[in-house]
């Protein structure tokens, strides 16, 4: 059995309503084209077939990695964590040492993290070096862009759940 992920409850419902989407709506349609590009006839050279085939089977794929996510999610209310270290869920602040700027990031699960929503992974080069530290503590920090340097000067809740 694997190992449970974290998640929010949010992240948790995002996830859901993908797959309730993806099963309800999207791969029937895609079905019914299908259905549909099979009675124009020669399947070999039939385009409209063909890609209705492919998108059925990007959609199959992505509704059982949906379920594999959603079947090993630990879900965790983020609002109810306590700010005292950063944890998974928790809102944290850091300062760049190197270029005196602050840099935010909610420590989130794998399935979820998304640096451009500022959630990064507990089990990024950044998220596993600042987990469970707490305000005051200098880290390290070794990424793909060279060594980086930061001290945690907040730790929040998060205020979505």
């Amino acid at each position: 059995m694997l190992d449970p992920v974290p998640i929010s409850r949010t992240g948790y419902n995002r996830l859901k309503g993908e797959l309730d989407r993806l099963q309800k709506e999207d791969l029937p349609r895609v079905m019914r084209d299908v259905a549909e590009a099979r009675e124009l006839g020669d399947l070999k050279e039939n385009g409209a077939y063909l890609a209705a085939r492919e998108q059925q089977g990007f959609l199959v794929g992505r509704i059982r990695k949906l379920n594999g996510m959603l079947s090993r999610s630990d879900v965790i209310d983020c609002t109810k964590v306590e700010p005292d270290l950063a944890v998974f869920g928790t809102v944290v602040t850091l300062l760049d040492l190197d270029t005196d700027k602050r840099l935010t990031y909610q420590l989130l699960g794998p399935d979820e993290a998304d640096s451009d929503t500022g959630s990064i992974s507990l089990h990024s080069p950044i998220g596993e070096a600042i987990l469970d530290h707490a305000v005051g503590d200098k880290v390290d920090v070794s990424t793909p862009r060279g060594d980086r340097h930061f001290e945690v000067i907040e730790i929040a809740r998060s205020a979505f759940e």
